[in-house]
């Protein structure tokens, strides 16, 4: 399974602004809105949520059948401190034969050059000019019956 992460400074924080042995690259992911829709729409809960799933046996069974993952985690701010919100991370089976994982894909870019810029900018204090760098980001609206399976 692979991750896509919907902010760019929560993946500066999981990858360690890309330094992780292993994470040292960073890709820019364009997804079509059907493709990106279309995958929360078969995936699960990485956990089990009380309220959302009748016990754990059943949220097993879901997370089986589920061709995708979906988790929550706190955002993060240019010093990667976490902040009082979350951001949807997706998680994507990875097979050379599986269409899901690219399906939907338009475009990708290798960000790591900016993402180390961003990074040596904050470390040296000069946060306004790493946060100028950013990558625009908005929030994704979606309907509610979509939402309702990605609560918790």
């Amino acid at each position: 399974m692979t991750w896509i992460e919907t902010s760019f400074l929560w993946m500066m924080y999981r990858c360690g602004r890309p330094a992780k042995a292993g994470q040292e690259t960073v890709l820019a992911v364009e997804i079509s809105r059907d493709g990106f829709e279309g995958a929360l729409c078969h995936a699960c809960l990485s956990h089990y949520a009380r309220g959302m799933h009748p016990d754990r046996a059943a949220w097993r069974r879901q997370l089986k059948r589920a061709p995708a993952r979906v988790q929550w985690d706190p955002e993060r701010d240019l010093h990667i401190h976490p902040l009082p919100y979350r951001s949807l991370q997706l998680g994507l089976p990875v097979r050379p034969y599986d269409a899901t994982a690219t399906n939907g894909r338009s475009a990708s870019d290798d960000v790591t050059p900016p993402a180390h810029e961003i990074h040596t900018l904050v470390s040296g204090g000069d946060a306004d000019s790493a946060a100028r760098l950013l990558p625009q980001e908005r929030p994704c609206p979606v309907g509610g019956e979509l939402l309702a399976c990605l609560q918790a």
